[in-house]
């Protein structure tokens, strides 16, 4: 094997999931070209992995909408993009993608059969014809998504014991956060009450946040810092909270994020980029769920829990083979139902390992 494509459009906490399985391929095709197809928005977070040798960076967003196919300047996008991979002589394509859609199969098909990469690797739920080498599908859930994309490599005979998710690190970065939190008490706790834009009915309310850090910082002490990519959230929970937080909501790079996860004690958020970081960081995570299916998208670590309420329709989200219900129902009882001290007592667990 000598030249792969991993094929993985995904946002942060997806794609640093398939970092195991890029560790694999690494190991057992040591002297391989490996490539990663991602988006933009997310690609740069692996730029300097040592397991991949080109990111070919494509905004697959712009084509969720079919609309998109009907435009001159679409097709050319897709006609470059097409004859970029076919003259790269790929000999395996490999795809640890779910084909929840029928249109999304029909386009993961269209790239592995441009590419001309005679071998084909990926999951099958049934929508899978264009594989040549197929892991059954058995939904969401059935597997954390990190063990899917291990087993999707191993079809191609790729292994590995180091199942950690990788990391960048930043000079400058570490820098900045050594610096900012040396003065700080401890303990560090770190929160990040958002989620991103494609699903906001993950996240757990804001004044739910504000209670937590409240009890947290009464019984505690120490420091308990915000992050978001944005103000937005942030300063709702600055406003309903006592206890003197930190607030660096849209202060902060990704870089720095990670830099800063890197000194916390502890880590509380949604399900969203910045937990799936913190877990790779090797940081206590707790993570809080509520229409998201936390078997599939839970944080990846030995460190690491989550909460959630039992209700019969959790989770709503990626549940089975569907998609599910991504804006959750109206009321969203998952969340607004999930009582401050039930997550306290859960963060006062982990940090007592």
């Amino acid at each position: 094997m000598r030249r792969l494509l991993v094929v993985k459009p995904a946002d942060l906490g997806d794609l640093l999931f398939v970092t195991p399985a890029l560790r694999a391929l690494r190991e057992t095709f040591p002297h391989a070209r490996i490539d990663l197809f991602a988006p933009p928005r997310s690609a740069f977070l692996l730029r300097d992995c040592p397991y991949v040798d080109e990111i070919v960076a494509f905004d697959k967003y712009a084509f969720d909408d079919p609309r998109a196919l009907l435009s001159p300047r679409g097709w050319w996008a897709l006609a470059r993009l097409a004859w970029d991979l076919r003259r790269r002589r790929y000999d395996a394509l490999v795809i640890p993608r779910h084909l929840t859609t029928a249109l999304g199969a029909l386009k993961f098909a269209a790239l592995a059969l441009a590419s001309g990469a005679p071998i084909r690797a990926g999951l099958d739920n049934g929508r899978g014809w264009f594989l040549t080498h197929r892991v059954p599908d058995e939904g969401f859930g059935a597997r954390h998504e990190v063990e899917y994309d291990l087993a999707v490599v191993a079809t191609l005979g790729a292994r590995t014991r180091d199942h950690r998710l990788w990391l960048p690190c930043d000079e400058r970065a570490e820098a900045w956060a050594e610096a900012l939190v040396q003065h700080w008490a401890r303990p560090l706790v770190v929160m990040h009450p958002g989620s991103g834009a494609y699903s906001t009915a993950r996240r757990w309310p804001a004044e739910h946040f504000a209670a937590l850090a409240d009890a947290w910082y009464a019984r505690h002490g120490g420091t308990v810092a915000l992050v978001d990519a944005t103000a937005d959230i942030t300063s709702v929970v600055c406003t309903h909270a006592q206890a003197p937080l930190v607030d660096l909501g849209g202060r902060t790079t990704l870089l720095q994020t990670i830099a800063l996860l890197r000194r916390a004690d502890l880590f509380v958020g949604n399900d969203s980029g910045p937990l799936h970081l913190a877990a790779a960081a090797g940081v206590p995570v707790v993570g809080v769920y509520g229409p998201s299916n936390w078997r599939a998208w839970g944080p990846w670590g030995a460190h690491t829990a989550v909460v959630h309420r039992d209700l019969p329709c959790q989770p709503c989200f990626y549940r089975g083979h569907s998609l599910g219900l991504p804006d959750g129902c109206p009321d969203r009882p998952c969340l607004t139902g999930l009582a401050p001290e039930r997550v306290l007592a859960v963060m006062e667990q982990m940090a007592k390992r």
